[in-house]
């Protein structure tokens, strides 16, 4: 694993971008695997401002996103689906789009689907990872055992706990969630994990003590000939 330091958030960001325009203009036709959450606005921000003023250029890229809740509606303003309109794929020129079907009648049948698609497409060039408080990457929650397709996970209480600032009092969090399977993220070619401020530094610790914590599932992407953490000074415990 690869580490880059930076002095803050918005560095992260920046050197996060300059990778992706790198990949991009090596591989225009790359695929790229994208994640939801706080952690990556700054870098879809930063992506957007590049793709105005003609740094980078995604219309031959496609995109395979990490997960989706279940069940949520496309059009729900907490959606992944949502999401990743609001902040990237609106406003920039990406070939195709793809994430887990948050209205599909069958969950099972929908990751089936979804790992064929992706399977289709040749599998992830580029995939992009934020850690949860736990551990979890994607919705790949701590557990014994994982599955390694896409599946249907129940949250943990930390889970939904963290991401119930999203929703309104009115609105119905949803416990459950689609999402990328550890076999898919793993097989990616390259992995970015992106890790910021002072309330990830435990359990980002958990990744440079020279152990494979099988309870936190980013330990599982020690084992990953090319991935490149980028986390700023705080999450790296100074």
């Amino acid at each position: 694993m690869k580490k880059i330091v930076c002095e803050n958030y918005d560095e992260i960001c920046r050197v996060a971008a300059d990778i992706y325009v790198k990949q991009l203009s090596d591989k225009p036709d790359t695929v790229l695997g994208l994640a939801t959450g706080s952690t990556p606005i700054g870098l879809y921000s930063e992506l957007v401002r590049r793709y105005q003023a003609g740094e980078i250029d995604f219309s031959r890229a496609v995109s395979f996103n990490l997960d989706e809740y279940y069940p949520i509606k496309k059009s729900h303003p907490q959606s992944y689906d949502y999401f990743m309109r609001d902040n990237l794929f609106d406003k920039v020129n990406f070939a195709k789009t793809m994430l887990p079907n948050g209205e599909a009648d069958d969950p099972g049948v929908e990751c089936a689907r979804y790992d064929a698609e992706l399977e289709a497409a040749g599998g992830i060039d580029l995939m992009l990872l934020g850690i949860g408080l736990n551990g979890h990457i994607g919705f790949n929650e701590p557990a014994v055992s994982y599955p390694l397709g896409t599946y249907l996970v129940d949250l943990t209480q930390s889970s939904l706990e963290a991401n119930s600032r999203f929703f309104g009092p009115d609105e119905t969090q949803p416990n459950r969630a689609l999402t990328l399977g550890i076999g898919g993220i793993l097989a990616s070619k390259k992995i970015i994990l992106i890790i910021s401020g002072a309330v990830k530094a435990e359990i980002a610790s958990k990744l440079f003590d020279g152990k494979i914590h099988t309870d936190v599932p980013a330990c599982l992407l020690l084992l990953h000939p090319d991935v490149t953490l980028i986390i700023d000074r705080a999450a790296n415990g100074e």
